[in-house]
């Protein structure tokens, strides 16, 4: 199977026209499902600098201000009231590697996150052109279903006609009537069938669809099988989120398996007090001094004897939890493989069904024609031409269906391949949204009161978009 030539973006179309590029954009900047993949990942670019503060510096100041109210009968010298404040700095020297680990996870994690922003972005993408080439299968259905109609409703009048000079029985007639009946509730299936492609096109691309021109080749499409589960293996952003996972998952047992070591840190303390000149008695002769300091540093070395078997229960969790992580890894590879394989058997097998279609389009179109003719000369039945309308038809929905499968089975194969995100499709011209840049923005900021602004939606809504209905978009040239 050869590749299809050029880009999704090569072309130029009518500016009045919708475009699978237009559609494709539209999403890419409002569709909810992917923004909220990139809100997600930017809270997930947060771990890394929630991890790195555990191995920071930390520092407090702490200041009290007391009223006693009621002292002890004795305590001739108590004070009637202080402020205390106190100021801290603890430095982490050594962890077991409780923090180096979690870094370590952290940063894997943002590594996986930004593979399932991928795999985000590319079903976004797929479901995209489903409802891109769904909407034009079914107005080409319905458009086939009305000229139906059409045709059956001359041959009914023709056919009733024919009956009043008893050129044909009622018989005639009533075949004529039967078919008409059933291609009027065929037509109302097919108008109900464009509306629900038009609906779900609002709900992905976030407004209604235009003229939609028909969609360009697909590129680098595999020659074989082998060769696409290749690519996808290497490739797949769900496979390589999966895989990122499990390595995170294995720092996560290193991280927990510190806390059964020692902790080393500096540390360093100041406190000061006074007494406000409320400290002593009337009662005993004396000077008494209203405030006093007092600083101390040190190391500080902690050593766990034994924690109630915590350490012990998090370690197999977090070994459990790779268990998991390697078993989904498997199940994620078994997954890309099978839907590797699928798409392109049915993407090869729509190929094959077009080719197939025409002929029988071609076919039946003589067919009807030569029907028609035999019956003006009394070899044919009213039945015959009936019959020989119902294969065209038939003939002709199949070759629009198998056209939408085999773009939406190649495009399937490409996303299975991990070569339909927006960086393969050419959705170029500063749209690229990067979850690199955020992570570079906050992975070392460090002050404590360093925020972004309130966020905002950036999706669009449709709650005001009309109701859809079956009427005929079609190609801008129609």
């Amino acid at each position: 199977m050869a590749g299809c030539g050029a880009a999704l973006v090569l072309g130029s179309v009518p500016a009045q026209a919708d475009t699978l590029r237009d559609a494709l954009i539209a999403a890419y900047q409002t569709n909810p499902t992917l923004n909220a993949a990139r809100a997600q990942q930017r809270a997930t670019d947060e771990g890394v600098p929630i991890a790195l503060a555990d191995g920071r510096p930390s520092s407090q100041v702490q200041a009290q201000y007391s009223e006693n109210f009621l002292n002890p009968a004795n305590a001739f010298t108590a004070p009637a009231r202080s402020v205390n404040g106190t100021i801290s700095l603890d430095v982490p020297i050594y962890s077991g590697g409780t923090v180096r680990n979690a870094i370590k996870a952290s940063k894997t994690r943002v590594e996986a996150g930004q593979a399932d922003l991928r795999g985000t972005e590319a079903t976004v993408f797929s479901n995209v052109v489903a409802a891109y080439m769904d909407v034009i299968r079914d107005e080409a259905i319905v458009g086939l279903q009305r000229q139906n109609v059409e045709v059956l409703d001359v041959n009914l009048q023709a056919s009733s006609d024919r009956f009043e000079i008893g050129d044909l029985t009622r018989t005639d007639v009533a075949q004529s009537e039967a078919r008409l009946a059933i291609a009027r509730s065929d037509l109302q299936t097919a108008e109900a069938n464009l509306i629900r492609s038009k609906e779900t096109y609002i709900q992905l691309v976030g407004r209604a669809p235009e003229a939609l021109e028909p969609p360009p080749p697909l590129p680098n499409l595999p020659d074989a099988p082998d060769a696409a589960v290749a690519t996808a293996l290497d490739s797949n952003p769900d496979l390589e989120a999966a895989r990122e996972r499990v390595k995170a998952a294995e720092f996560d047992v290193k991280s927990a398996r510190g806390a059964r070591m020692p902790r080393v840190g500096l540390f360093s303390q100041g406190n000061y007090q006074n007494f406000l000149g409320t400290l002593g008695s009337t009662l005993i002769q004396g000077n008494f001094v209203q405030q006093q300091s007092s600083a101390a540093a040190g190391v500080q070395v902690t050593v766990p004897v034994y924690q109630g078997g915590r350490p012990g229960a998090q370690i197999r969790r977090a070994q459990a939890v790779t268990g998991q992580a390697m078993e989904q890894e498997i199940a994620v590879e078994r997954s890309v493989i099978a839907q590797v394989r699928a798409a392109y058997a049915s993407f090869n097998a729509s190929l094959q069904v077009i080719e197939s279609s025409q002929r029988a389009v071609d076919a039946n179109t003589l067919a009807l024609e030569g029907v028609r003719a035999e019956n003006s000369v009394g070899n044919r039945t009213i039945l015959d031409i009936l019959d020989a309308e119902r294969e065209l038809l038939n003939a002709q929905v199949q070759l629009v269906t198998a056209r939408r499968n085999a773009y939406v089975a190649g495009f399937t194969l490409l996303a299975a391949m991990g070569r339909a995100e927006a960086r393969d499709l050419g959705l170029d011209g500063g749209l690229l949204y990067d979850p690199e840049i955020n992570y570079e923005r906050v992975r070392d900021k460090i002050m404590d009161f360093d925020s972004d602004k309130d966020p905002v939606a950036q999706s669009t809504r449709t709650v005001d978009s009309p109701a859809q209905n079956a009427a005929l978009i079609g190609p801008p040239n129609q």
